[in-house]
């Protein structure tokens, strides 16, 4: 009973990072494929959100965004968005977790970069309005290196490649006896 109960512990600490790592962290699904714009605002009425939804409804703005791969996260009031489209509560506060911010009064403006780091464009109190000129500016100076970054691809399953020459075909198993239980 001993060995089975360290057995188990020890594929629950190893396999513990690997459920972990598949959390619902927002940031997390989208790193290598889009840069998130985190907006963290006091309330839906803050004028740095408020100018950058006005400005996405711009078609120009809204080409510049996707060529950028930029996508928007929004909090205003503990509720969160991802481009418009309401986000579970779970998911919002997932987000906030995951930046790891501390307290403050006014709004924040997050740029991450395909690499997952994390580049402040705003944070103050000041109510003015962000100009995505700004935004597009910081994407365009993010490092080579950022630029590169891609979306890790899926592992898939080895095929083993076929023979070239034809082989006879394979006798048939036996099957074998059922496993002894074990024994404490």
């Amino acid at each position: 009973m001993l060995v089975r109960s360290l057995t188990l512990a020890t594929l629950l600490a190893v396999a513990g990072p690997l459920f972990a790592a598949d959390s619902d962290a927002p940031l997390a699904k989208e790193l290598g494929k889009a840069r998130p714009l985190v907006i963290i605002a006091p309330s839906s009425a803050d004028p740095t959100l408020r100018g950058i939804n006005e400005a996405l409804k711009d078609p120009d703005t809204q080409k510049q965004f996707r060529d950028r791969g930029l996508v928007v996260y929004s909090v205003a009031k503990m509720v969160g968005m991802r481009d418009d489209k309401n986000l579970e509560q779970q998911t919002t506060m997932a987000l906030i977790r995951e930046l790891k911010l501390g307290a403050s009064k006014g709004t924040k403006v997050i740029l991450v970069g395909k690499d997952g780091e994390r580049h402040v464009l705003k944070d103050d109190d000041s109510g003015s309005k962000l100009d995505p000129q700004v935004i597009f500016k910081a994407v365009d100076e993010l490092p080579a290196t950022e630029q590169a970054v891609t979306a890790p691809e899926p592992v898939a399953a080895a095929t083993p490649e076929p023979k070239a020459k034809e082989s006879k075909p394979a006798k048939p198993s036996k099957s074998s006896a059922p496993p002894k239980p074990l024994e404490d």
